[in-house]
């Protein structure tokens, strides 16, 4: 029996128009992505290739330029009403809690705002204490009359998921959630969302650049290059047997990787000048290595794009004809 997913996305598209008069923006390119119900996916890369740009596309803050995005199995609709009622099941949380609470605002008065927009005509009170127990903060009572600078870093970031729960959400997006906060805290929060999945059944999509966070929290992993999803597949899979020359690298400069770091060279190409072939080839390492010419698939790495990956596996050349 095929079980439908939570949140889909089949050949989304965000284009962004070029400067004065300049080639558009492919920032996300056909993209599919599925995150099912009760699971952690992380959607993982560097700076610039498309995953913020992605994630605020699924939340409808980014209408796309084509594809779909469909929720429960139905497609969703961009009229201010129907995003309204599809924001209060899929809530964001953002990656700096000190930019995302008002000073001037007490903790209750921010983890209230949610049920305030959604005209929550029930008592306020226990959803707020609510919200903020599930969050970790105990007792709630004790935070209800604080300001955001009164708490430390990782009691903010709590406070900030504690204001997307109060809504009882199925979805939470996570933006590089732990990115700002300590080292120490930062197991305490994925602690936290691995909690909040088992004991709600509550779906999330953690938007990093680490995959290191990807292993201790993701059931599943999207590797993102450029626009498109390059690798994708259980977290164990992707991680502890990577197919596609770009997530070797990443994975390759974590502190407690077996094998020499990759260097990669240069930065990410301007997604609105792609280049030809692979969108890799210019700074893979297995084709600068000569590998990819000992495999005989070095000039298909040069001139021949790669297919879309629409599902599990990895989209490369190399790794699809090459020996690995």
């Amino acid at each position: 029996m095929t079980v439908t997913p939570l949140l889909s996305a089949t050949g989304l598209h965000v284009t962004f128009p070029g400067r004065r008069g300049g080639p558009a923006a492919r920032a996300v390119d056909d993209v599919d992505l599925d995150i099912g119900a009760g699971e952690i996916v992380a959607l993982v890369g560097e700076s610039g290739c498309g995953k913020t740009t992605l994630a605020r596309s699924l939340l409808g803050l980014v209408p796309p330029t084509s594809g779909a995005v469909t929720f429960g199995g139905a497609p969703l609709s961009y009229t201010s009403r129907a995003l309204k009622s599809y924001r209060k099941r899929v809530q964001l949380v953002l990656q700096d809690p000190s930019g995302s609470l008002n000073p001037r605002h007490t903790v209750y008065d921010a983890v209230a705002e949610g049920l305030r927009i959604h005209g929550y005509s029930g008592d306020e009170r226990p959803a707020v204490a609510e919200a903020l127990s599930r969050a970790g903060l105990r007792p709630p009572e004790r935070f209800f009359l604080r300001y955001p600078h009164e708490l430390s870093g990782g009691q903010r970031q709590r406070v900030v998921i504690a204001g997307a729960l109060v809504l009882e959400p199925e979805l939470i997006v996570a933006d590089e959630p732990v990115a700002s906060l300590d080292a120490s805290v930062r197991g305490e929060i994925l602690a936290l969302l691995l909690r909040l999945r088992d004991e709600l059944g509550l779906s999330a999509l953690v938007v990093t650049h680490d995959l290191g966070l990807a292993w201790n929290i993701a059931d599943r992993v999207a590797v993102m290059y450029l626009g498109r999803i390059v690798e994708s597949g259980t977290v164990e899979d992707v991680l502890t047997n990577p197919q596609h020359p770009y997530t070797q690298a990443l994975l390759s400069v974590l502190p407690d990787s077996a094998n020499p770091p990759v260097v990669l060279t240069g930065e990410p190409p301007d997604p609105s000048r792609i280049p030809g072939g692979c969108r890799f080839h210019a700074r893979c390492q297995v084709l600068a290595s000569g590998e990819a010419e000992r495999a005989g698939v070095a000039d298909r790495c040069r001139s021949e794009e790669v297919a879309v990956l629409g599902g599990a596996g990895v989209a490369c050349h190399w790794a699809r004809g090459g020996a690995l």
